[in-house]
C-alpha cells in the first residue's frame, strides 16, 4: 500500500510493530479524560471490533485481556479511530459498573500522578497525586476472588 492510500484511503490496514502489537490510547467518551494506554495484538483488535468492548494484549501476562472481565468495569466502545499512518489506535469508551474506573488500582484513570517539571537537578524528579486520584473502588475487594487472572483463547 502506498503512502497516500495509507494516509488518505478508507481501507483499515493497521501497522503492527515488530512484536505484532499496536499501541492504543483509551479515553472516556463523556469527559475526554485519558483513561489508559495499552497494546493490542491482531486478535485483541479483532475482538474489539467484533464485540464492541475493549480487548487488549497483556504484555506482562502474555494473554488476551478483555478489559473489565474480572472487575466488572468493562469498556463499551463508542468510537474507534486510527492515526494518519495507522500505527496507533484511539478508543473512546464508556465504562460500565458503579464506579467509572479504568485502572486496576481502583482509580478513574491510570494517569493519576503528575510529574513535576522544571527541576534543576534531573536526579531528584518528584511526583504528586493529581486532584482526581482518589480510589473509586478497593482493588483488594474487587480482585480478591481471583488468585490468577484468567487466560483467554
Amino acid at each position: 500500500m502506498d503512502k497516500k492510500e495509507l494516509e488518505e484511503g478508507l481501507v483499515f490496514t493497521p501497522r503492527f510493530d515488530k512484536n505484532d502489537l499496536i499501541p492504543c490510547i483509551t479515553t472516556c467518551n463523556s469527559s475526554g479524560d485519558v483513561l489508559m494506554f495499552a497494546f493490542m495484538n491482531k486478535r485483541a483488535l479483532e475482538k474489539t471490533v467484533q464485540s464492541g468492548e475493549a480487548h487488549y494484549w497483556s504484555r506482562s501476562r502474555q494473554c488476551l485481556w478483555h478489559k473489565g472481565a474480572t472487575s466488572g468495569y468493562t469498556q463499551k466502545v463508542v468510537e474507534m479511530r486510527t492515526d494518519c499512518d495507522q500505527d496507533c489506535i484511539w478508543l473512546k469508551v464508556e465504562v460500565a459498573g458503579a464506579a467509572v474506573a479504568a485502572c486496576h488500582t481502583g482509580r478513574k484513570t491510570c494517569f493519576y500522578r503528575q510529574i513535576e517539571v522544571g527541576s534543576k537537578d534531573g536526579n531528584d524528579i518528584r511526583m504528586r497525586f493529581c486532584d482526581d486520584s482518589d480510589r473509586l473502588f478497593d482493588p483488594d475487594e474487587v480482585y480478591k476472588r481471583y488468585t490468577q487472572i484468567p487466560k483467554y483463547l
